[in-house]
């Protein structure tokens, strides 16, 4: 798998408070990686340092291949696009005004794909509104139009949902998977509203206290939360021959205990298993939500 990001035991401390611990990150090609922690656990810090504003104190990383300490790794970086916490934009300029001013800031010789950007986000017929009246949506909006300038394949953006009323919520939603399928921009994403990454990542990271605790592809946490029944059973082995002869979706757990991910009268399976020399102690049907899986991963509560 090609990955547009990968991070290798990164660390950032800032006297004797460690904000990033050891921290591997593995962003592929093509994907929306939700980045998702609590408030204060290290996903603006990680992004501060992916972006070159501030330098790690061990570790390192990669994007697209080079190095953070290689030379090319500032060419590199016109790859990218950011939005940190708030949208950079002028207040009392236009919209059309303010991403003039992000061309010139970057050294592009003309305008070009200007008006093309501003309908791709939805502002084409703002005209000579300024931005102080926009919505926080739509400044939302403005702020990934120039971050879009230079056609940037990799767009990072830190908790781009905050404040924003659910009309807002839905079209930076659709902004983000548009851009992703018709542009193939790959996208790292920051938040802590997990049921909205949840609407379209690809890929999370899940992360506290500085630490990642754990990388999955969407497919993966879905399987882990769908709808099982968990056993408990005198011989796995039998149990397993008897799930493969009738092709059940299963998961050994341990030497004792499995998950079955099909829908089964739990009286026939038991008595099905008794005749095969198995006996169920225990079971239990278990349907476990994303948000509930969060909660378990991060050690349950009380985790502020």
């Amino acid at each position: 798998m090609e990955y547009i990001l990968e991070t290798n035991q990164l660390e950032k401390t800032y006297h004797h408070f460690k904000a990033i611990n050891n921290l591997n990150i593995h962003v592929p090609k093509g994907s929306i990686y939700g980045l998702i922690g609590k408030n204060g656990t290290g996903k603006t810090t990680l992004i501060r340092l992916i972006c070159g504003l501030q330098k790690p104190t061990n570790g390192g990383y990669t994007i697209y291949g080079i190095k953070d300490t290689e030379k090319e790794i500032l060419d590199i970086r016109k790859r990218m696009g950011a939005i940190i916490e708030t949208p950079s934009i002028r207040l009392d300029a236009t919209a059309e005004d303010n991403l003039k001013e992000q061309y010139r800031m970057i050294g592009l010789p003309s305008f070009d794909n200007l008006q093309e950007l501003l309908k791709l986000v939805g502002l084409a017929n703002t005209g000579k509104k300024k931005a102080r009246h926009f919505s926080l949506g739509m400044k939302q909006r403005l702020g990934i139009a120039i971050a879009l300038v230079g056609n940037p394949d990799f767009l990072i953006l830190d908790e781009p949902i905050n404040g924003l009323d659910p009309e807002g919520i839905i079209e930076i939603r659709e902004l983000i998977l548009t851009l992703n399928k018709e542009k193939g921009i790959t996208f790292l994403i920051s938040s802590h509203y997990l049921d909205e990454l949840s609407k379209i990542s690809t890929h999370y990271g899940f992360i506290k206290n500085g630490t990642m605790l754990q990388e999955i592809a969407k497919e993966q946490l879905e399987e882990k939360c769908k709808k099982r029944i968990e056993l408990e059973v005198s011989n796995v082995k039998e149990c397993v021959k008897y799930f493969e002869e009738r092709q059940f979706s299963y998961e050994v757990i341990s030497e004792k205990r499995l998950n079955l991910y099909n829908k089964i009268n739990i009286t026939d399976l038991a008595i099905a298993l008794s005749e095969k020399n198995c006996i169920i102690n225990k079971f239990q049907e278990k349907e476990e939500s994303l948000e509930s899986y969060y909660i378990n991963l991060m050690g349950g509560g009380n985790n502020e």
